[in-house]
């Protein structure tokens, strides 16, 4: 699953017989304090203006009324025109210039129009232009997040159980893809086992198991759709699962991302108080599949 996502959440990695109690705290802190700078940057979730899906054959992008994708008004009236063909989107300037824009969501080509940028996304077999405003009114009114109090006992030193296959992943839009899973990640709440079923996600510290779950929080104090949850990769078996770093997906923010959804078998039956809350009303997507 492409996504540039979530290299917001740092998942950093002490060891759990090692670590004090003031020691581990002070991470968790560090941890939100990265999580907010990633939001307040002039790249981040809070920036998204913008989600336009191509059609085969031209399309105009600027901020006059009359193209075909309209941008900001910071943004010139004409930027330019888009071509989709043979899975190839091919941007021309005004000038004539020309380029083909790579979809690679790790490293795509980006267009920057006055304070706004764009580019280009891949979801499933659709092509979009994602735009952003470093001048953005929600980056500029974010009032930060809130969380709940450090939970030491929300932290569990989980067991991986290999079962290797691909599994179907559910996005926002509808879209089905099928992620690499490896297996379960089992751990015990009050003399209870339960289960999760992570993904893989390479992020900005490297690859990580990603977890998408819903709990019972998310009727009342949590994103309503679910939340995320990055980690290291099992060391001997062992998983580091700490709900203290879970954090809301960029759909909580705006409607012009592309949420991948928990799957059915990651609805826990408790309350994870730990982690990130709701930021104000949120933008709750549901699904019948939820």
């Amino acid at each position: 699953m492409p996504r540039i996502l979530i290299g917001l959440a740092i998942f950093g990695a002490l060891l759990m017989s090692t670590e004090t109690a003031t020691s581990y705290t002070d991470s968790i802190r560090a941890w939100q304090k990265h999580r907010d700078a990633g939001l307040r940057s002039d790249k981040g979730w809070l920036t998204l203006v913008g989600l336009f899906w191509l059609k085969p054959g031209d399309s105009t992008i600027g901020s006059a009324p009359s193209n075909d994708f309209v941008l900001p008004k910071t943004a010139p009236a004409q930027v330019g025109r888009l071509h989709l063909a043979h899975n190839k989107v091919t941007f021309t300037e005004p000038s004539g210039a020309q380029k083909v824009l790579s979809s690679d969501d790790n490293n795509p080509d980006v267009v920057t129009a006055g304070s706004v940028s764009f580019f280009v996304i891949k979801r499933g077999d659709r092509f979009g232009i994602r735009a952003k405003d470093s001048l953005s009114p929600a980056l500029k009114n974010f009032e930060g997040m809130s969380y709940f109090p450090i939970n030491p006992a929300m932290r569990f030193e989980a067991t991986l159980i290999p079962d290797v296959r691909k599994i179907p992943i559910l996005n926002v839009l509808g879209q089905t893809e099928m992620e690499e899973s490896p297996g379960l990640v089992e751990f015990t709440q009050a003399d209870h086992a339960y289960r999760l079923r992570p993904i893989y996600e390479d992020t900005a510290n490297g690859k990580t198991l990603f977890f998408l779950f819903k709990d019972l929080t998310n009727k009342t104090s949590t994103y309503q759709a679910g939340r995320m949850l990055n980690v290291p990769l099992p060391v001997n078996g062992k998983v580091d699962l700490d709900f203290n770093r879970a954090y809301n997906p960029p759909c909580t923010f705006t409607p012009y991302a592309t949420c991948p959804l928990p799957p059915k078998e990651n609805h826990l039956p408790f309350a994870v108080n730990a982690g990130e809350l709701r930021y104000k009303d949120g933008h709750p997507y549901e699904t019948s599949s939820n």
